[in-house]
């Protein structure tokens, strides 16, 4: 299928978010990370020394807006905020890892 008959929710695009609310010392990360492998998102997830949760998500917009929703589902996670914006895709990056602390 050629990218231009592609809906913009099929093409692969890569998002920087970061979420604050109750978002560290609850398993965001690690729910991140099991969300992002269920939904094949590559990318990586860190908390701030501001309380604030960033990550770099890569895959289909849906995809990432499921992963967002699942990671809400968390029992102790409350996310007040996402602030997102696009940034550049990266090419070569198989995985989705959870970032040592700051």
């Amino acid at each position: 299928m050629k990218d231009e008959n592609r809906s913009a929710s099929d093409k692969t695009v890569r998002m920087r978010l970061v979420f604050t609310g109750e978002v560290q010392g609850v398993g965001f990360r690690w729910r991140a990370r099991q969300a992002a492998e269920e939904y094949g998102i590559t990318g990586w997830v860190q908390n701030e020394d501001d309380g604030s949760v960033i990550m770099e998500a890569q895959g289909t917009q849906d995809m990432i807006r499921r992963m967002i929703a699942s990671i809400q589902k968390g029992t102790w996670v409350e996310i007040r905020h996402i602030r997102s914006s696009f940034i550049p895709l990266e090419e070569h990056e198989y995985y989705f890892r959870v970032r040592d602390y700051y």
